[in-house]
């Protein structure tokens, strides 16, 4: 279910999208290659996909780099009506590139993301920082928040930490997330995994899985060693999916939530 934002400046067109202006200075790369250079982007929300992506203005696209797509893909990003290949120093991105067909984003092109989707342009930047997996939602808030709540997480009846010095991560659309001190969690039930991820909010993370019996997910648990300075205060903490495993705040127990990391392997936090 695609997340709504509440601003004046979001439009919905007949197709589901929703789109906004955004103000900033925005590109591209693959290598030393600029493909895109904007300051009039505008951030589009699919239906059904919970974070933006960026579409521009052909005139600040390097379409002299475009070239009709071989093999087009079907059924991904709303019905798009064309889809192009990026040719770079002789080598093809197939689909890198693609047009809404909606009448609002007629003049635009949209571009897959490297680290988001195995395809596409490597680098991006928003003014000076450089911005990975997918844009920043202008409609979300991230706060990382100390705390002095008493925070227990079980799995199968084990206690696995235990902590009365968690920080709390809040974020926009999600359950909040108890990060703990590593010596206030039994590390050793766990091994590490060779999983990384990116989270434009937050960082790169690391992972480790459960060593116990059980059907529980892999990658349970995640770190950021260096986060991004808006969530400084996690760094080197761990967090466990509150979807996959018991947690008990203050001697209350919550519901597991249900997000869309409940039924597959998780694989961002």
């Amino acid at each position: 279910m695609t997340t709504i934002p509440a601003a004046r400046d979001v439009r919905t067109t007949p197709e589901g999208i929703l789109w906004a202006p955004s103000e900033r200075w925005v590109r591209g790369r693959t290598g030393e290659i600029t493909v895109v250079d904007s300051t009039n982007p505008v951030l589009v929300w699919e239906p059904g996909v919970p974070v933006p992506l960026y579409a521009f203005p052909r005139g600040d696209v390097r379409e002299d780099l475009l070239r009709p797509a071989k093999n087009p893909r079907t059924g991904t990003h709303t019905g798009s009506r064309i889809f192009y290949d990026i040719e770079l120093d002789g080598v093809l991105l197939e689909n890198a590139a693609w047009t809404f067909p909606v009448d609002d984003l007629a003049g635009h092109i949209a571009f897959e993301w490297f680290r988001r989707a195995g395809r596409g342009l490597e680098h991006w930047y928003e003014e000076e920082d450089e911005i990975f997996i997918h844009p920043r939602d202008p409609y979300k808030r991230v706060d990382a928040i100390p705390s002095s709540r008493h925070v227990r997480i079980e799995i199968d009846g084990t206690l696995v930490a235990d902590t009365h010095r968690p920080v709390l991560l809040f974020e926009t659309g999600l359950p909040i997330r108890y990060y703990m001190p590593r010596e206030d969690v039994r590390l050793e039930l766990f091994q590490p995994s060779d999983l990384s991820t990116g989270c434009p909010y937050k960082g790169t993370a690391t992972y480790w899985a459960w060593r116990g019996d059980g059907d529980e997910p892999a990658d349970l648990v995640w770190s950021y060693p260096e986060p991004l300075p808006a969530v400084a205060p996690v760094k080197d903490l761990l967090a466990f999916y509150n979807e996959a495993v018991d947690i008990t705040v203050d001697g209350e127990r919550l519901d597991r939530p249900v997000t869309p990391f409940t039924s597959k392997r998780p694989g961002r936090a």
